[in-house]
């Protein structure tokens, strides 16, 4: 599932582990680190909505 709180995702795949895609990564270093000796590749999630920040006024 594409979770947008997070900005990267890894799909796992193969026959020992299934098909799944887990977006709970916040860096794709971090994600390549999770995936290594895996079957696994690691993506963008294209569903990720990062948090809108605000601008605040300085009133006089």
């Amino acid at each position: 599932m594409y979770d947008p709180r997070y900005p990267v995702c890894m799909h796992a795949y193969g026959s020992l582990i299934g098909d799944r895609m887990d977006c709970i990564f916040a860096s794709l270093d971090q994600c390549q680190a999770a995936a290594m000796g895996l079957p696994a590749t690691c993506l963008i999630n294209p569903y990720y909505a990062p948090r809108s920040v605000r601008s605040y006024r300085l009133e006089r």
